[in-house]
């Protein structure tokens, strides 16, 4: 079991070194503050939970960031798990460290696993409070950062759940941030718990050419350090394995095994000036064959995350291709640990560079007119994903998204130019607005005072969350009726896809319901979002259609309690005594073949209706089945007849559901378990692949009614990568 003092005196060497002028008093006081609010709370593990605020308060130390940071982290679950106060905290800590905490304290109370509407509230928490004080957020990333390093104590819910946040947010949000030895450690961890398998496997081939590995690692360590000593170049030379994940996702993109990976090695030099990384990137390509293409200079254009280095890759006699990293002891503490290594609250100003954070705000802006899973994604693009820089025509530096478009470069520039656009110049030639941009391209944006402005196409085109965001704007400012008009169009061509009635919309007491679930006032409204792009029609019919099927059920069961059948005496007497086939009586007719409809595949529970078919008796449909959507057709209005469940005993009936899944090994096994774990009657079980790693499965079987239905639908619904179901063909 991890001891109190083992801790202690590993946060306190942690703070001596990295924070000589530290007020060692102030942080016993804190110690022994949070250690006597958590007093009675013990961790996963049984050890007491001043672990790991301690902990958290070391790696923060290890950054670099000052006393009032070190302060916070110790605090930094006081206010969140005890029954401390933020005015208490600040009466004896002061308000920087009480504001942290607090700012800390709401962040650890977003859920980055909820719904897309959830998760973009809460990343806006997390960019505002970035904005407001960087060290937030890097107090937040040294707690997740702690929290992974003790995984193996939580469930294997928690493990799954928390490693897939880090991937999508933490791990991210470190390499944005610049700290790339804390998002390694990030990605490795989760790697362990997300694919066990594989993690394990590289692991092993890792430990079983770990000699191999080092002995060549030490042969060209020496050389390029004998080589560099000798013409007077002072230099700290030494190579490594590149991190699991990295390995991992080589493979997984490249389609290779271990052993066929060819760039797992790398060096770095590190140096003490500027001018020697080019000398010693003369010497590194004397020494070694250049493979073209593979040269990199992120000091002459840094990455937007600050980090800065020559990177190139070569090959030795050996045959094997290796990555040279060369930097001088400035750009290693900022590619270790990114902005936090500059950080200007060590000098007391208690300022940030506000260039360092104009990615924040753009992401802030955008996020006010964006559907919300849209805004998840598109995030990922904007802050996760890899650059590319280019050139105005006077020279200066624009980066942008990978796979970003003149529109985006546009768009990035001014939203005027972006909105008067009516052509590019690549590399001083006429270029289309679609093609991707290439580092180092020189581009030049062609406008004229005569221009429409944008186009509707351009949203499919462009990269970056800030054009899109910026070109959303100008429809929804500008083209109020054309967005109305386009958004009504796009709308009631989805309903009828999915075979909704549009009068449902206009009900005076459904309506409202559909309109508060959709966040609008009015339809109008509604199709103007759609119009400029704000919503798209799937979204909004899919996030209404359960409502719109429940309440035509509802209306559809009102319908039959108020018909003259339901309160004539004899009517009534004669529908008890109807006889019933194969569970249903239909209304009016004494006896007649019954069949169920494969379109739906209606069980006991669900609302139906019945249809005179030639010949072949009354098929039965659920009464939200698509095929059943036009019974109010004058011309087969007389075909529709009124039927209803028996109340006879209960008999299994045959129905269908489609599973939507992510692609992966052994989930038709899965879902087959579950079937027979439930002791389910399966009928049919098969599934397809589909192109983006999707897949479906349809399950045909036997149930005795809509609620044992439900139940099995919740179970399939439970199993991993599962995602989606619905009532299928039979």
């Amino acid at each position: 079991m991890e001891t109190f003092q083992a801790h202690y005196d590993t946060m306190r060497q942690a703070i001596l070194e990295c924070l000589p002028v530290t007020d060692m008093d102030l942080v016993d006081r804190a110690v022994e503050y949070a250690r006597n609010k958590h007093r009675q709370q013990l961790r996963k593990d049984g050890s007491p939970y001043i672990i790991h605020p301690l902990a958290v308060a070391e790696i923060v130390a290890e950054m670099g960031l000052d006393l009032d940071a070190v302060l916070a982290a110790l605090l930094h679950d006081c206010i969140e798990d005890t029954d401390a106060s933020h005015e208490e905290i600040e009466k004896i800590f002061g308000q920087t460290v009480a504001e942290l905490v607090e700012g800390v304290t709401k962040l650890t109370r977003a859920n980055f696993s909820s719904t897309e509407q959830a998760q973009m509230e809460n990343l806006r928490k997390m960019f505002m409070a970035m904005s407001k004080d960087i060290r937030v957020v890097l107090i937040k990333i040294a707690d997740r950062l702690h929290n992974m390093r003790t995984m193996q104590y939580q469930s294997s819910g928690k493990q799954i759940s928390k490693c897939r946040e880090t991937m999508d947010i933490y791990a991210p949000l470190a390499h944005r941030l610049g700290m790339q030895k804390i998002k390694w450690e990030l990605e490795d961890i989760a790697l362990r718990y997300l694919d066990p398998e594989d993690y394990e496997h590289i692991m092993t081939y890792l430990n079983a050419h770990k000699e191999q590995d080092e002995a060549f690692m030490n042969t060209i360590q020496n050389t390029i350090s004998q080589r560099l000593s000798v013409v007077g170049i002072s230099n700290t030379t030494y190579g490594r394995i590149k991190h699991v994940y990295s390995i991992y996702r080589k493979m997984q993109t490249q389609g290779k095994t271990m052993d066929e990976l060819y760039d797992v090695y790398a060096f770095r030099v590190i140096v003490d000036t500027i001018p020697n990384c080019y000398n010693v990137l003369g010497h590194i390509h004397d020494l070694f064959n250049l493979v073209p293409g593979r040269f990199k200079d992120y000091i002459s254009t840094p990455k937007p995350n600050m980090y800065q280095s020559l990177h190139t890759t070569v090959i030795g006699k050996q045959g094997i291709p290796f990555e040279v990293q060369i930097r001088t002891w400035d750009m290693h503490q900022t590619a270790e640990y990114g902005i936090a290594a500059h950080w200007k609250y060590k000098q007391g100003t208690g300022d940030g560079n506000e260039k360092d954070f104009e990615w924040v705000r753009h992401l802030l802006e955008s996020q006010q007119e964006s559907d919300p899973e849209e805004y998840v994604q598109s995030l990922k693009i904007d802050m996760f994903d890899d650059e590319v820089f280019v050139f105005t025509p006077k020279g200066r530096i624009v980066s942008l998204p990978a796979g970003s478009t003149p529109i985006d470069f546009a768009y990035a520039i001014h939203s005027g130019v972006g909105n008067s656009m009516i052509g590019a110049k690549v590399n001083n030639r006429i270029a289309n607005i679609d093609i991707p941009l290439k580092n180092g391209d020189i581009v030049e944006i062609l406008t004229s005072k005569s221009a429409k402005g944008p186009s509707r196409d351009w949203l499919n085109i462009c990269k970056s969350n800030q054009a899109r965001t910026k070109i959303k704007q100008w429809f929804k400012k500008e083209k109020r009726e054309e967005n109305v008009m386009h958004g009504r169009s796009s709308f009631e061509a989805e309903m009828r896809r999915v075979g909704l009635p549009l009068s449902i919309t206009i009900d005076p007491e459904v309506g409202p319901q559909l309109l508060k679930k959709l966040s609008f006032d009015d339809w109008e409204d509604m199709y103007a979002a759609i119009g400029y792009g704000g919503l798209t029609a799937v979204k909004a019919v899919g996030r209404i259609r359960d409502d719109i099927n429940r309440a035509m059920k509802v209306q559809a069961n009102d319908k039959l309690m108020q018909s003259p059948l339901r309160t004539s005496p004899d009517s009534d007497s004669i529908r008890h005594n109807r006889h019933a086939v194969n569970g249903v009586i239909v209304e009016d007719i004494d006896s007649c073949m019954i069949k169920f409809a494969k379109c739906c595949t209606p069980v006991p529970g669900d609302a139906i209706v019945g249809f005179i078919t030639k010949g072949f008796g009354v098929s039965v449909h659920r009464c939200d089945c698509p095929n059943a959507a036009n019974r109010a057709d004058p011309i087969q209005a007389a075909r529709w007849v009124r039927v209803r469940w028996a109340n006879i005993e209960e008999q299994p009936f045959e129905t269908t559901l489609e599973l939507d899944c992510i692609t992966r090994d052994g989930l038709l096994l899965d879902v087959a378990t579950t079937m027979t774990t439930a002791r389910v009657r399966v009928k049919e079980l098969n599934g397809r692949d589909l192109p983006g790693g999707r897949s479906v499965f349809v399950v045909r079987f036997e149930v005795r009614n809509v609620a044992e239905l439900d139940a099995i639908r919740n179970k399939l619904l439970n199993i991993r990568d599962v995602v989606g179901s619905r009532r299928g063909q039979n």
